[in-house]
């Protein structure tokens, strides 16, 4: 948790994203399209990946694997619902948010649309997602498989990776390299900081640049 609450209270996704680039992780960011529920969202936790897909049909028991996947989640996970992106159902609503809420989760991403989005938001579950629709899942998507790696809004997704949201968007830390780009960017706002403190008094910013390397 202390790293959570680290990167909740220090950090943000320009920043990560930035280490992460330096790292030679470039392809870290989702795409602009996933946004916030509401603009003041944060979350920081490890991924636990969820892999739907689109159906035409009304096969039995469609939400088995759906309610195994949620009832799985553990403390400081984030759910990250991958479905290619379909516009054909919103996988992702007020009972799988408070599910997720009592089990410790700390978020959603969703790589499609979600629904009930004002019980969402009164429940206080942070939840990113590409747009909003009424209709249920059922006939529409199903879930096929969870922890496993998925592709979400561009970003490949594996189980155990950190997954960082504020209003910027969405940044995936692959874990191997968890504890390097959190030092890296921390080493970054602190030089921001300084940054920021000598532009507001007056100072260049070439004279700044040069002398933080940072911009």
């Amino acid at each position: 948790m202390e790293l959570f609450e680290h990167v909740e209270q220090n950090l943000y996704t320009a920043v990560l994203a930035d280490a992460l680039d330096e790292l030679g992780f470039r392809q870290q960011a989702m795409r602009e399209t996933i946004r916030p529920l509401s603009p003041d969202l944060v979350f920081a936790g490890w991924a636990r990946t969820i892999l739907c897909m689109d159906v035409y049909h009304l096969g039995e028991n469609p939400y088995d694997i759906e309610i195994e996947a949620v009832d799985s989640l553990l403390p400081g996970e984030i759910a990250v619902v991958a479905t290619g992106d379909s516009k054909r159902n919103a996988p992702w609503g007020e009972l799988l948010s408070t599910a997720a809420l009592s089990r410790g989760a700390r978020g959603a991403v969703i790589d499609g649309l979600v629904r009930d989005v004002k019980k969402i938001q009164s429940l206080g579950f942070p939840v990113f997602a590409t747009g909003i629709k009424p209709v249920d899942s059922r006939g529409r998507g199903l879930v096929v498989d969870y922890n496993i790696p998925v592709e979400c809004q561009g970003v490949l997704v594996t189980p155990g990776d950190l997954v960082v949201a504020d209003f910027d968007g969405v940044v995936v830390v692959p874990a191997a390299v968890v504890t390097e780009a959190v030092s890296m960017a921390t080493d970054k706002v602190s030089r921001e900081n300084h940054s920021r403190a000598e532009l507001m008094n007056g100072m260049l910013l070439r004279q700044v640049y040069d002398k933080y390397g940072v911009l």
